[in-house]
């Protein structure tokens, strides 16, 4: 979808994105280049850049989270929230994919492919756990979906990711495994630091987004806000994500160009989540007939994760070098570019959606 028109045509779409959304995928290439070799041939980068954090992470990215963040939140139709509440089908299913499907899926692909490097596989498990709060976002919005639910359901998350991340890690690093008869590991994070994560990185420009609407559609009305002023901030979600890629590669560029058969035995298990998550839960949408839009949503924020907050405790429980927090640098240099080309698959999509729908309103005579 392009990020300067909020009623995207449905028909055509690919062919009809801004240039800017159309070569998304390269821009995003393009970034991530930019960020690893940033990263290898400047001195003391990531020192300058880790200097200020924010809740563990850098300054620079935290800024970028916000700033990609906010011109989405600020198109959702806060009065339009109710109806995405009262589809229990929806909430049920995202609960289910996220807090149990999820990890568990990326429990048994880490132990399944990195048996003999338990680092990685306790970095992996993490970012399984992490569920997505930020990125999903921008492609949920994208790939046209429905924002109100997308605000719903990655607020749902938040409030799970508050009590259950530590539950879970407790859970999936120490309890399962010694059930197994598996090598267990612990994970030290407090509920107040994912709390903090969550609300500094989605609570900011939740509210944000949300006084943006009420206030500039009081003063001004709902037609010049959707009309002119949502296409003006528009494209500043799409900068503040290609600048957030450009910053994190470059913090982690080294050791990712320095262990490149290592990045090689992380991102197989990754690859394999992220396409077995959306396309299961693109299924369960289709087979519950929640309609095109709210299955898109439902994909995106079931395959997405949260790799700041999992890179955020990666370091902060086992150090900025150790491999579970490679595993969380991995986790972005996978999952940006496959989510990507399943925006475009989401959209390729569409037009089966809106074949089927009228085929079966012709057959009911309705049209």
């Amino acid at each position: 979808m392009s990020t300067t028109d909020t009623t995207p045509p449905t028909s055509g779409v690919v062919a009809k994105l801004s240039t800017l959304d159309r070569l998304l995928p390269v821009w995003i290439g393009l970034a991530m280049v930019a960020g690893l070799l940033a990263g290898r041939l400047i001195p003391g980068l990531g020192d300058v850049l880790n200097a200020i954090t924010v809740d563990g992470i850098s300054l620079p990215i935290a800024l970028g989270l916000l700033i990609m963040m906010y011109p989405v939140l600020a198109k959702v139709r806060y009065d339009r929230l109710d109806t995405v509440t009262g589809d229990r089908r929806l909430l049920w299913a995202s609960l289910a994919l996220n807090w149990i499907l999820g990890p568990a899926l990326m429990f048994a692909l880490a132990w399944l492919t990195l048996p003999d490097l338990p680092e990685y596989r306790t970095g992996l498990i993490i970012v399984g756990l992490a569920r997505c709060i930020a990125m999903v976002i921008i492609w949920n919005d994208l790939a046209c979906g429905d924002r109100e639910a997308a605000a719903v359901l990655v607020a749902l998350n938040s409030v799970f990711q508050v009590i259950a991340f530590g539950l879970l890690g407790w859970f999936y690093l120490a309890v399962l495994p010694g059930w197994l008869d598996l090598p267990t590991t612990d994970l030290a994070v407090s509920g107040w630091q994912i709390a903090k994560s969550v609300l500094i990185f989605l609570g900011i420009p939740l509210l944000a987004g949300y006084l943006t609407r009420t206030l500039g559609e009081k003063r001004k009305g709902r037609d010049w806000y959707e009309n002119r002023f949502l296409p003006r901030i528009g494209p500043t979600a799409l900068y503040g994500l290609l600048f957030t890629i450009v910053i994190l590669f470059a913090l982690q560029g080294e050791q990712i160009t320095n262990r490149p058969w290592d990045v090689a035995r992380i991102a197989l298990p990754l690859l394999a989540y992220f396409a077995i998550m959306w396309a299961g839960s693109y299924a369960l949408g289709a087979s519950l007939g929640l309609g095109y839009e709210r299955t898109t949503t439902l994909a995106f924020t079931a395959a997405g994760n949260n790799f700041e907050l999992a890179i955020a405790v990666a370091i902060s429980t086992y150090g900025a070098t150790s491999g579970q927090a490679l595993a969380g640098v991995v986790g972005p240099l996978i999952e940006v570019p496959v989510l990507v080309a399943l925006v475009y698959v989401s959209l390729a999509l569409r037009k089966k959606f809106i074949d089927s729908k009228v085929r079966s309103a012709a057959r009911m005579g309705d049209i």
